[in-house]
């Protein structure tokens, strides 16, 4: 095997990949746009959701009602009448809509119990199912504070004192962000690599190859090397401009380590790719065998829901899949800030799947040629 050939081999293939528009797109658009998508609009998060109000009472408590609606989860509160109330709902302006009802003070006062109507619009279901248990959370809190004449925690026998590590402000934003740039580099390591397999076997500049004085191995290694440099570097820009520049998101661990780790999964999932593609046909049956393969390795990875929610044998299925160890370690180093101590077994296992893989595919490869 000759370093030389594998050099010139990989930078033909970077050389390609800077003629394909689309590829770079693509790469651009995972590791920008992508990952600040995931991490804004996280779906099971209340956050600066539309409310309005019909205040027929205007009274004091109606008023502490009103105020009692603030960033992040709700918008400031708009006050309309009750004819505006439904078109605004038919509109899609607003997803809570509350009235309160005249005379709600003084029936309150009274020893009575008047009814607030609250409308939601429920085809907004990642607002609607969690928002409405926090406005009749508000609305109870005023209330019991407004009748007791003073703002009072309800003392329990027991106390909690609770303290979120890692994550102190519970943000999913932050999570969600890691969470898709580990999806980021597995995805494109697969269809970079695999895509330049399937564009010399459409163009058959893969004949060419195979009269020159280079082996199976020089082309193999020289195609998973530039395709892999190219995820290693697009995430470390990523997780240094977009995810701790742009999103805030602080990362406690070793910036070294998760790229060593992300090489290892690389690796490994560049092998799958050539793969794939070598199984595949065309491109067409290539983005299919890609959608059946990531889909499932992606989601029960441990990255979309913990692990130990699914049943032993996915999970001990899973073990042998690369992803779900860099899941780990990507996890623990950003997160935690564990160390090489923590981590090492979850790159053994990357190390120990990549050389499978890869002698795996060399094998396949050299069957493809032949």
């Amino acid at each position: 095997m000759e370093l030389a050939n594998i050099f010139h081999l990989g930078i033909k293939e970077l050389r390609t990949l800077l003629r394909n528009t689309t590829l770079l797109i693509l790469i651009v658009f995972s590791f920008t746009v992508q990952i600040y998508t995931a991490s804004r609009a996280i779906p099971e998060t209340l956050n600066r959701a539309p409310i309005a109000i019909v205040d027929e009472d205007q009274s004091a408590v109606s008023a502490r009602i009103v105020s009692a609606f603030y960033p992040p989860f709700f918008v400031a509160p708009v006050l309309i009448s009750q004819a505006a109330m439904d078109s605004r709902m038919d509109a899609g302006v607003d997803t809570f809509a509350l009235d309160i009802p005249p005379n709600f003070q003084r029936d309150l006062l009274a020893g009575r119990s008047p009814t607030i109507q609250l409308n939601i619009d429920a085809t907004r279901m990642s607002q609607a199912f969690t928002g409405g248990g926090y406005v009749q959370s508000i609305v109870s809190g005023e209330v019991t504070s407004f009748l007791a004449h003073h703002r009072a925690e309800t003392r329990l026998p027991v106390e909690i004192d609770l303290r979120a590590r890692f994550n102190p402000q519970l943000n999913k934003g932050w999570f969600g962000a890691i969470n898709e740039l580990i999806e980021a580099i597995t995805m494109l390591s697969v269809i970079l690599t695999g895509a330049a397999l399937i564009r010399e076997r459409e163009h058959g500049t893969i004949e060419h190859l195979l009269v020159m004085p280079v082996t199976a191995v020089e082309i193999m290694v020289g195609k998973l090397w530039s395709m892999g440099l190219v995820v290693l570097v697009a995430s470390a820009f990523c997780l240094i401009f977009v995810v701790q520049g742009l999103l805030a998101v602080p990362t406690n661990g070793s910036l070294i380590l998760f790229f060593a780790g992300a090489a290892l999964d690389i690796l490994a999932m560049t092998c799958l790719g050539m793969f794939l593609a070598m199984v595949a046909g065309s491109m067409p049956q290539f983005a299919l065998l890609v959608m059946m393969v990531l889909m499932p390795l992606q989601l029960l990875s441990g990255g979309v829901t913990p692990r130990e929610n699914m049943p032993e044998i996915i999970q001990a299925i899973m073990f042998a899949a690369p992803n779900t160890h860099f899941v780990m370690l990507a996890q623990a180093v950003l997160f935690r800030g564990a160390g090489l101590s923590v981590v090492w077994p979850q790159l053994v296992a990357l190390l120990a799947i990549g050389t499978a893989l890869f002698a795996f595919s060399l094998h396949r490869f050299r069957q493809f040629l032949g």
